[in-house]
């Protein structure tokens, strides 16, 4: 298997949750629901914005802050996909590879 840079593995993550998403009016979620998953396409975002900055960065001090960042806001956005799960919007499968790929990103981002 090819690894892929930590920026195409968050852009990655990011498609496959939208992908998920789309299948679903989210205006016909409760208010809690909805605040949780625009709070989980927010976290993504910040995760992909860590990472090109992790993969840009020019002293391994910054490299570090950058990684450390993103892997605060894959914990977030993990902690939401677990959350969604609940309400049916992740089934198990989605979950288990959502999950894996986040562990992934996490592994790289060292």
């Amino acid at each position: 298997m090819v690894n892929k840079a930590p920026s195409v593995q968050a852009k990655q993550i990011e498609q496959d949750v939208n992908n998920i998403l789309r299948k679903f009016d989210l205006t016909r979620r409760n208010a809690a629901e909805r605040e949780n998953l625009i709070s989980l396409k927010q976290d993504l975002a910040n995760v992909r914005l860590y990472t090109n900055a992790f993969e840009l960065s020019e002293t391994p001090e910054e490299q570090a802050g950058n990684a450390k960042n993103a892997r605060r806001w894959l914990a977030k956005a993990d902690a939401r996909i677990l959350k969604a799960s609940e309400s049916n919007i992740f089934g198990p499968v989605d979950v288990a590879h959502l999950s894996a790929q986040i562990d992934t990103l996490r592994s790289e981002l060292k």
